[in-house]
């Protein structure tokens, strides 16, 4: 008889925030500013994100997917192959203490110290569409701060032109990296313009609360108009480079993952359609959009050809 346990750190259902709760937190938050409890006196913290959400800067305008299927069907190939396997097995991943080296081309390189830099930070909460490769999508509340806020404490040189990041690679920790679906580390890369916009998010937490280790604990990137992969989960360093990086998929499987990776229902994927795809929780397709649904970056691509630029 197979006997299932539950790991000590999975989130039990009663602590998945009633949807009707979570749909109110605007009045939650109002209440607190009326008693005086700011956002940073809220956040000081670390293990505890909730209730530190200073504003919704872009919602999605649908209904989160509900927590239990964000922290519980993804893709994080360092815990597995399938989707429940993150779940079940990133128990093993240490999130704290947790320092990410940031240089490269900058003229004020830093080491973040993830712990207090998540205790410190005016973060916000953003409801973002999520959209995977595969052809399914969900919609998350993450909480994080702009990206640019980091670039602009660095301080680029002239000659930085990408963002190239990467992400932890430890066999104690992380099972999945003993199959060769890639070369380890995880590797991604963004151009500094993409990185720079406002929709480009430096996440810590999800739902209210600190990041589960399935979902890229303790800091990971969250680029919306582009397919999941291009949002690197357990980041340890970022390089501001002059010439595209490398990146994982890519150098993989050149011809089915391309540098840019943007939302195009108009490319296929050698092996599927990306026209369709279907939010977890519903069981009919819907027609995918362009970016996403995120017309505002458009502007980024004005003048390439999107399929070539994949």
């Amino acid at each position: 008889m197979h006997v299932r346990r539950t790991p000590s750190w999975a989130l039990p259902e009663r602590e998945v925030t009633p949807e009707a709760l979570y749909l109110n937190r605007r009045a939650v938050l109002a209440a607190m500013a009326a008693v005086g409890a700011s956002p940073a006196a809220a956040s000081t913290d670390p293990e505890k994100l909730a209730r530190i959400a200073t504003r919704r800067t872009h919602d999605a305008g649908e209904p989160p997917t509900p927590l239990a299927d964000v922290a519980g069907y993804n893709n994080f190939y360092e815990f597995g192959l399938d989707k429940g396997d993150p779940a079940r097995n990133a128990g093993t991943l240490r999130p704290s203490p947790w320092t990410v080296r940031v240089g490269g081309l900058v003229k004020s390189p830093l080491t973040l110290d993830v712990d207090r830099y998540i205790a410190r930070a005016p973060w916000e909460e953003r409801i973002y569409r999520f959209r995977c490769v595969e052809g399914w999508s969900m919609v998350i509340p993450w909480v994080g701060v702009p990206f640019a806020s980091l670039v602009r404490a660095v301080e680029p040189l002239g000659s930085a032109k990408y963002v190239a990041f990467r992400t932890l690679a430890d066999r104690e920790q992380m099972p999945g990296l003993r199959l060769p679906v890639l070369d380890w580390p995880y590797r991604e890369g963004l151009r500094l313009d993409e990185a720079m916009h406002e929709l480009t998010l430096l996440a810590v937490g999800v739902y209210g609360r600190r990041l589960p280790n399935q979902n890229g604990a303790p800091i990971r990137l969250v680029v919306p108009w582009k397919y999941g992969f291009k949002s690197v989960k357990s980041i340890v360093a970022i390089d501001f480079v002059e010439t595209q990086p490398e990146t994982s998929w890519n150098m993989a499987t050149p011809r089915e993952y391309g540098f840019y990776a943007n939302v195009n229902p108009n490319v296929d994927h050698p092996r599927w359609s990306q026209a369709r795809e279907r939010r977890i929780g519903e069981f009919r397709r819907r027609e995918t959009l362009l970016f996403n649904g995120y017309p505002e970056v458009a502007g980024l691509y004005a003048g390439m050809d999107l399929k070539r630029f994949f």
